[in-house]
């Protein structure tokens, strides 16, 4: 999700590209609003924006020599 998050005046937000089994794990952890709305994207809760800059970092990072 970090890749298509954008933030706006209500915090972050990522559009709803993915599947639902996805989507309802992910709020059932507290990490997104309820996905099952009519808005084309989903917000993403404090800690889920964060978990999910992190995981990219851990995951497409640059890693740095030696």
């Amino acid at each position: 999700m970090h890749l298509n998050a954008h933030k706006d005046a209500y915090g972050w937000r990522a559009w709803k590209s993915f599947p639902w089994e996805a989507t309802d794990g992910l709020h059932e952890r507290g990490l997104i609003d309820d996905p099952r709305s009519r808005a084309k994207s989903v917000a993403l809760t404090d800690e889920g924006a964060h978990l999910a800059e992190q995981l990219f970092a851990e995951l497409f990072g640059l890693k740095r020599p030696g």
